[in-house]
């Protein structure tokens, strides 16, 4: 099956029956609870590394063994990687960052604007509402364990659980990107040769010659692996509004790297 018609459902089910029935046992409820919270029918060459972070981030705040979690879900990115299923290697995004600063105490942060393009808008109520549909099957399956008092070996009672914390908090996250994001018109942008959303942008590597091409889109359309990066990435940030022979300054740890832009259609 081509890459972008496999679905993450897909996915995991072909990664699961490859493993062995014990360790299957063991990884499947973790792969299981990724797939419900990044979207059962999402293909799976559109799994970006901003929203692996975001899933790591959010498994720590549920749990405090992280790893243990985690180790089942980069073991399906890296099944993938290794099936030429991704193009590039996303199981190293599946990381917690690092909190900064002094203070024990947990710090509010700014939300971040989001921009979203009318097919985000669209894919994002879609997501919605099949959450809404799959938070009121987890709440009959919770009705169902309940049935079973003895609450202290109730395996699915405590799953259902899990999988209904996963839901709302997925479903806070989309509802807060609904209220919050600026909806951008890309047929409406002014006509120009400036970089804009949705141009497609060839670029020279002044030191090497190299030339590269890329698609700028929004956070959640970014999937460098296809050649689509995000204006809100360094690369997209330096390129937005910039016009043809322009050259842009991109800071990378190793250092800074100069582009021309050699075309932008």
């Amino acid at each position: 099956m081509p890459e972008e018609a496999l679905s993450l459902e897909e996915l995991a089910l072909r990664y699961l029956t490859s493993l062995p029935a014990e360790e299957r046992v063991a990884k499947q409820q973790e792969v299981n609870k990724f797939v419900l919270w990044y979207g059962k029918g999402r293909s799976v060459s559109h799994i970006t590394p901003t929203e692996l972070e975001t899933y790591a981030q959010w498994t720590a705040a549920a749990t405090g063994d992280v790893n243990k979690k985690l180790e089942p879900v980069r073991s399906l990115l890296q099944y993938a990687r290794k099936e030429k299923l991704l193009k590039t290697s996303l199981a190293p995004h599946l990381r917690i960052k690092q909190a900064h600063g002094k203070g024990s105490g947990p710090r509010k942060q700014k939300q971040a604007q989001v921009t979203l393009t009318a097919n985000d808008h669209a894919e994002l109520k879609a997501q919605l509402a099949a959450l809404e549909e799959e938070r009121v099957r987890v709440a009959e399956e919770m009705r169902v364990a309940a049935a079973d008092k003895d609450f202290r070996e109730n395996a699915p009672l405590h799953a259902a659980r899990e999988r209904a914390a996963h839901i709302e908090a997925r479903m806070n996250d989309i509802q807060t990107s609904l209220a919050t994001g600026i909806v951008v018109d890309t047929e409406a942008q002014p006509e120009t040769l400036a970089a804009k959303l949705g141009s497609r942008v060839s670029l020279v590597d002044v030191a090497t010659g190299g030339k590269h091409s890329y698609t700028l889109g929004t956070k959640n359309e970014a999937n460098p692996a296809n050649g689509k990066i995000s204006i809100d990435s360094p690369l997209g940030k330096a390129v937005l509004n910039q016009h043809e022979g322009d050259v842009v300054k991109v800071v990378a740890p190793a250092g800074e790297i100069l582009y021309q832009i050699e075309k932008i259609e």
